[in-house]
């Protein structure tokens, strides 16, 4: 098969489904609303791309001109929310600096990438696209609705202020990743710290500045694109999500977080149960990505199974993510499945790739549950999440489908890496 066929299999995609004006009713299925408990017989329904009602069958009045579809036997839960990807072939800062805080991932996205298919075919909705991980900062993220509709992706874009300045956070990593051998990069632990606080620093003295002109064109400074994004994450506006895998690095990041005054969220933390008190003293989130062998890199080593269950013992809050390519976006719930081998309980896991994934990117009233009110993202799946016999058959973003496992679509979910050209 062609490039260009799967080019216009994912365009077949986005226009599959009924439009999100209108009203869908689900019933029969078993509902797994995450904000309260599991739905045996329910009742969704949905109203122009919103959930309006949720609740057990019989209970809940269906509209008389909805669509109703009945889905017994089958389970619904919340869309996926992905916190930290690299689909849509994302590429952040380059070796030019160490530091690209001006850098947007939404300039690199390419929202007809092959990998966006494959997203949807795991019920994934939501996703943080990431800059690279080689940068001790590669740039900002976009946090993206995979939705059925749109010509670019200025119209996934998902943000988390009213006035739509911020759509994403800041990505940012220590340890071996962002070392190298020459200049501008830090070839140290040491130097990776001293060159974040001097920046940190830049920004504070560009916040005063900006701050004490008053809006006065003549007192401003010389508008600086990266110190201008560390003023927002400063200001709290902007979430830092931090690759970081061993304890040490960890700790770092919370002290960083703890001198510099931002919000963060740990990615990886491979070594997060060895430190599972400080980062829950610290009151900080963890994104882990649950791999069943570690590889990759010496700071993988000393990864473990039971590491997401650890720090949710220890009272941290814990989403899972893919890494997509890391972790085939395909294999989201797979991933919860290994978090709950570990020791993680069944509900939790569920959470941990919808609500507490949607929190860490602040996102938590519109998406990550099935309540009135939010967004209409749901999966449909086969049977339980968690069990290894059960596969994604639709995902549907704001009460449109755009992705069932019946239509066009199904190759995402089936093939294997060779179906996937970059476009």
């Amino acid at each position: 098969m062609t490039a260009r066929t799967w080019a216009l299999l994912v365009l077949g995609a986005w226009s599959a489904g009924p439009a999100a004006a209108g009203t869908l009713v689900l019933r029969g299925a078993r509902l797994l609303p995450v904000a309260g408990p599991p739905i045996e017989r329910g009742v969704l329904v949905v109203e122009d791309g919103r959930i309006a009602a949720v609740g057990e069958e019989g209970e809940v009045a269906i509209p008389a001109a909805a669509e109703v579809r009945d889905l017994t036997g089958k389970t619904v839960i919340p869309g996926l929310v992905d916190s930290h990807s690299h689909v849509a072939e994302v590429a952040g800062g380059d070796g030019s600096a160490a530091l690209h805080p001006e850098v947007r991932a939404l300039d690199a996205v390419d929202i007809r990438a092959a990998s966006v298919g494959k997203a949807r075919a795991g019920g994934i909705t939501t996703v943080n696209v990431m800059p690279g991980s080689g940068h001790l900062m590669s740039g900002q993220t976009a946090y993206l609705k995979l939705r059925a509709t749109g010509e670019r992706v200025e119209d996934w874009l998902v943000c988390t202020d009213a006035e739509g300045t911020i759509c994403g956070g800041l990505k940012m990593a220590n340890g071996t990743n962002s070392q190298r051998s020459a200049a501008p990069f830090p070839k140290t632990r040491g130097k990776s710290a001293a060159m974040v606080r001097a920046l940190f620093a830049k920004a504070v003295e560009y916040r005063d500045k900006v701050r004490a002109a008053g809006g006065d064109p003549a007192k401003l400074p010389p508008r600086d694109l990266g110190l201008e994004a560390l003023g927002e994450v400063l200001d709290g506006r902007r979430i830092v999500h931090h690759h970081t895998h061993r304890a040490d690095d960890i700790v770092t990041v919370l002290r960083l977080a703890e001198e510099l005054g931002f919000r963060v969220v740990l990615h990886h933390v491979s070594e997060g149960y060895l430190v599972a008190d400080e980062i829950a003293a610290a009151g900080v989130g963890c994104a882990v990505n649950v791999m069943d062998s570690p590889g990759g890199k010496l700071e993988n080593s000393a990864r473990r199974i039971d590491v997401v269950a650890t720090l949710d013992r220890a009272g941290v809050p814990v989403a899972v993510q893919t890494d997509d390519s890391v972790t085939d976006s395909r294999f989201l719930l797979r991933s919860a499945a290994l978090a709950v081998r570990g020791g993680l309980a069944e509900e939790k896991a569920l959470a941990a790739v919808t609500l507490r994934a949607a929190e860490m990117l602040d996102l938590g009233s519109r998406v990550g549950s099935l309540e009135p009110g939010k967004d209409a993202d749901f999966v449909v799946l086969s049977g339980p999440p968690f069990s290894v016999w059960t596969h994604v058959e639709e995902t549907w973003v704001e009460g449109r489908k755009v992705f069932d496992r019946t239509g066009e679509g199904r190759e995402f979910q089936v093939g294997g890496p060779d179906v996937y050209p970059a476009r």
